[in-house]
């Protein structure tokens, strides 16, 4: 445990409860979010670190009095057990952190190989998202979405928030990180008349929503295109030209949105999805230069990366990057998520333990 990291980190606590504190700056509703969310963040660390405290003081009370009162000595030996766990604990709350933790999400689905049944399969991975978010207490939002004839989804992003501060810092990107890549279905389509099982695919990326002041856009870098949006069978939503194209220049990104009747709607829309590509791609770039620690990291957000198989003849679901297999895929897409996610998650704290303990030799 780095003693210098965490004084650090309990000083950065402190100076944010009181700058918390201070009415002036809820002023400033993004700042005093921002400042909310690493304070609960940080939360857990300070939390643990009293507890040790606290814990080998009562030990050292608890030895000296041992040899007046028996009942000292049961309580020293009590402690003398329990405070290595507490250290433990402390330990890997002081681990590195994703610095993404504590953000939103912005998803986004595409049908893959496939054509409709790819497409029907990408709206089964949006309602299963869907009811995962609803399960947790959590916002979503379909910002935009092309959607097929017969109710598929050829692409849809969806925003998906915690409300209010998320506990220890730990918001949507802390689960949902773990979703990007591709997502393999194995299923007799709808449309097939010979009940023959199918293979089709549907890639999904996960965005860590990028507030205005995490990423700085020159309007100039943008080029903006409006135009009519349209519907399944090429029909037209509305006759107004407000489906709304944004090219940001220097990078190629490319964002459309055409949910909303109104241009500015769309307009905003687009430039939130903007924000969390432009976030991403500057990480991505950091990352590349970074540790492979950070880098495995990052994989968990490659699309081109086969991650999961939905085996609906077996009702089984396989996530290859961890060996994981349960027999429960209707749960699954019901929005019982947090048994693979709960894996998911435990793998990635013992490759960072293992990265940390690599680290010191």
């Amino acid at each position: 445990m780095s003693t210098d990291r965490l004084s650090a980190l309990l000083a950065e606590h402190a100076d944010l409860e009181k700058q918390l504190a201070d009415p002036a700056i809820h002023a400033d509703q993004a700042l005093a979010r921002r400042v909310g969310r690493r304070y609960a963040e940080l939360n857990g660390i300070a939390a643990a670190a009293k507890e040790l405290e606290q814990a080998r003081e009562d030990l050292a009370a608890a030895q000296e009095l041992a040899t007046e009162d028996e009942a000292f000595a049961a309580e020293a030996a009590e402690l003398t057990e329990r405070i290595p766990v507490i250290e433990e604990k402390l330990s890997e709350l002081l681990l590195p952190r994703d610095p993404n933790d504590a953000k939103d999400v912005i998803i986004e689905i595409k049908g893959g190989e496939g054509g409709e049944e790819a497409a029907l399969f990408a709206g089964d991975l949006l309602r299963m998202y869907l009811r995962y978010a609803e399960k947790h207490g959590w916002v979503a939002e379909v910002i935009d979405s092309e959607q097929t004839d017969l109710g598929g989804y050829k692409d849809v992003s969806v925003a998906v928030k915690t409300k209010g501060v998320p506990d220890e810092g730990r918001g949507v990107w802390s689960r949902m990180k773990y979703e990007g890549g591709v997502h393999r279905v194995q299923r007799v389509p709808a449309t097939e008349s010979q009940g023959r099982i199918h293979t089709s695919a549907a890639g999904v990326l996960v965005l860590p929503e990028a507030e205005e002041v995490d990423v700085e856009i020159n309007q100039s870098d943008l080029r903006i295109d409006v135009y009519r949006s349209g519907g399944p069978g090429g029909q037209s939503v509305n006759t107004t030209d407000s489906a709304v194209r944004i090219t940001h220049i220097p990078t190629g990104v490319v964002v459309s949105c055409q949910n909303e009747k109104s241009q500015l709607q769309n307009k905003e829309s687009a430039m939130r999805v903007l924000r969390a590509r432009l976030l991403l791609h500057a990480q991505e770039q950091a990352a590349a230069e970074a540790s492979d620690q950070r880098k495995a990291q990052v994989r968990t957000m490659d699309r081109s990366e086969r991650i999961r198989t939905y085996n609906f003849p077996q009702n089984r679901i396989s996530d290859h990057r961890i060996g994981f297999t349960a027999y429960n895929l209707d749960l699954v897409l019901n929005g019982e998520l947090d048994g693979v996610l709960d894996a998911l998650s435990t793998a990635d704290r013992e490759a960072r333990i293992a990265g940390e303990e690599l680290g010191r030799k």
